[in-house]
């Protein structure tokens, strides 16, 4: 579905402890894309941990090789750790320039959500003009 979330037999799987782009935000499709050609072809494990505030299945998903799904958007640079799900477990993996090429996700979880509706006015008068 996107960098972060994936469908396995029906059930929305958002990623545990990780935070990509959404799609209409800068890398949001490439995150996708990275997800699509991990994913294409294999058979993924999902260790279901809880469901979410928002009512999505929460899981550690693994590649048959046993790579963790997670940690491997990280490691592309296109996710980021969220230390406030993941305890920071992913926190080393991530690439250098990973927050600041990241900056719509690292806002969220920061707290600062002016950024993202400041990013969402802008996309909205340039759609309409």
């Amino acid at each position: 579905m996107d960098g972060d979330t994936i469908v396995i037999q029906k059930t929305q799987i958002r990623l545990f402890g990780v935070d990509a782009p959404e799609l209409d935000h800068p890398h949001g499709k490439r995150a996708k894309w990275a997800m699509v050609n991990l994913c294409k072809g294999q058979q993924v494990s999902a260790e279901i941990l809880e469901t979410d505030a928002h009512g999505r299945t929460v899981a550690k998903c693994y590649l048959p090789d046993g790579r963790d799904l997670s940690a491997e958007m990280v490691k592309q640079g296109l996710a980021l750790d969220w230390p406030k799900f993941s305890g920071g477990i992913y926190r080393d993996l991530e690439t250098p320039d990973a927050r600041k090429k990241l900056w719509l996700a690292d806002a969220r979880q920061k707290g600062r959500m002016r950024v993202w509706e400041s990013y969402a006015a802008r996309r909205r008068s340039q759609d309409s003009e």
